[in-house]
């Protein structure tokens, strides 16, 4: 790593910013608020009128009704940049229709996911110590925006139907949260568990996985859950590595689940009811046939996601944008920005 961008230091976004302007011919910014310094992560904004060469943003939040101060650092984000990159087509639409932002600016490519053969859960639960039970999967940082309380509320109903199902959550507490409330969070929901008379049937993996660790757990689930309470969202990086590994997915309706697990491609439960979501486990769990349906169009639609396909997209984007400047290669040079 030749240049780092302390979150906090104001002056840095500026010196590095004229640092990679005499080195790169394209700069990558991947935009969420919270990762950028200043009110909103406004910094971002003194990174960009640093840079004397062009940048694509990605953005991996959108907000419907964002604050004043979230809507004008998009704003004069988007406005900044050459392009823009969303993730879903409910987010470039959500960006012409709030925001105003021309559609021309916009390009959707899709979350990346690895290519993964499609495996049966089966062989490769007992690597993981879960041989003989029904797997109902879910990764990530834990925080509450992961909405795992209706997941634990409906597992009562779930183990009566199937008391071989257990609930899996792999990863470790979000680094910000673990260091205001340390592991309270994660403990209130084993709490929770327990009250429920659920301890036996749910497990958490609390670490950071590796790419191979991650694979395993994707391919050991029967049913994959993002329970997400923020019906807004409008990218979920855990989903798309589900739809990649062909899992059977259960979710709340969130702007990108609506989008991706259309036409069939899983279960989409009103937020709020852990009945209903129990409902939706207790069938997907009962019926081989029907999970394997559902894998399989979640598995189809995920070719255009392997990471291949969307650097190739990336690859095309960065070479439109940097021909507008001299080109020091045949392929301009590429950084990508997070603070």
């Amino acid at each position: 790593m030749r240049h780092r961008i302390r979150r906090d230091e104001r002056a840095e976004y500026v010196r590095i910013g004229h640092a990679l302007s005499a080195s790169v011919d394209v700069v990558s910014i991947q935009h969420e608020y919270g990762i950028w310094g200043g009110e909103d992560g406004a910094y971002v904004l003194d990174f960009l009128r640093a840079l004397t060469v062009p940048a694509v943003a990605t953005l991996h939040t959108v907000l419907r009704s964002p604050t004043p101060g979230q809507r004008r650092v998009l704003t004069e984000l988007m406005a900044g940049v050459a392009a823009t990159v969303v993730m879903s087509q409910s987010a470039a639409t959500l960006l012409t229709n709030t925001y105003g932002v021309d559609a021309s600016r916009l390009a959707v490519i899709p979350h990346g996911v690895p290519d993964l053969p499609l495996a049966d859960p089966a062989n490769v639960k007992p690597t993981l110590g879960l041989a003989g039970r029904q797997v109902i999967l879910s990764f990530g940082l834990l925080g509450p925006g992961k909405g795992y309380e209706l997941a634990i509320d409906a597992l009562p109903t779930v183990v009566a139907a199937h008391p071989a199902a257990c609930f899996v959550v792999v990863g470790a507490t979000h680094p910000e949260m673990l260091r205001r409330e340390g592991e309270a969070y994660r403990e209130s929901l084993v709490a929770r568990g327990e009250a429920l008379g659920m301890t036996d049937h749910i497990m958490f993996a609390n670490r950071f996985v590796s790419r191979n660790e991650l694979t395993g757990w994707l391919e050991a689930a029967d049913v994959f859950v993002t329970p997400y309470p923020n019906l807004e969202q409008i990218v979920s990086g855990t989903l798309s590595y589900a739809m990649g590994a062909g899992r059977a997915i259960v979710s709340t309706p969130y702007a990108y689940a609506a989008e991706l697990l259309a036409d069939g491609r899983g279960l989409l439960v009103p937020p709020g009811s852990p009945a209903l979501f129990a409902a939706a486990l207790t069938k997907v769990l009962g019926d081989a046939e029907l999970r394997a349906t559902l894998g399989r169009r979640a598995y189809e639609h995920s070719r255009g996601m392997v990471w291949s396909k969307v650097g190739a997209e990336y690859r095309r984007l960065f070479e439109r944008v940097g021909a507008a400047i001299p080109a020091r290669a045949l392929m301009p040079q590429l950084v990508t920005v997070n603070a």
